[in-house]
């Protein structure tokens, strides 16, 4: 049976792990390099040194959710609150689930429990990126209520 909850700073070297793996799977993505160290550089960063998840969960602004099935963990989520202007704004920094534990509910689950507590603090609206032809991602996305508010296109130099 799937869920979520709150990590915990004895999940660290589980959030390494899921991050490792993330990253893995991003480098192998259509725009996945300069995803990786222009978009998740800080929260890789921060999930991979010794105590970042510590400082992360201190955070009052930001939130990590863990999904699990049958109690082990297979996926996580972390967003953060961004003040704009006079109102907040939700943003999904992260978002992953292993390769073996999709299409069981984990993602949705993991959403809809961040989605929960932005909606809690008063934010207006939630923004989460997706890769160009990462179909499995925008499907879930759009399943959960998402839609395209911006396309960012790109041309590689030299």
């Amino acid at each position: 049976m799937e869920g979520t909850r709150l990590a915990r700073r004895e999940d660290s070297d589980r959030c390494g792990d899921l991050c490792r793996e993330a990253l893995a799977e991003l480098q192998e993505a259509r725009g996945g390099p300069l995803f990786v160290r222009r978009e998740t550089g800080l929260i890789a960063k921060a999930l991979l040194r010794p105590g970042g998840l510590d400082r992360l969960l201190a955070d009052a602004r930001r939130r990590t959710l863990l999904g699990t099935v049958d109690d082990s963990v297979v996926g996580m989520v972390m967003g953060r609150l961004d003040e704009v202007g006079e109102t907040k704004l939700g943003i999904i920094d992260a978002l992953y689930v292993e390769a073996g534990a999709r299409g069981v509910g984990v993602g949705g689950a993991l959403l809809d429990g961040l989605v929960t507590w932005f909606t809690t603090s008063g934010c207006r609206g939630v923004d989460i990126s997706a890769l160009p032809g990462d179909r499995a991602t925008k499907n879930l996305l759009e399943a959960s209520g998402f839609k395209a508010r911006l396309i960012t296109m790109h041309r590689t130099l030299g």
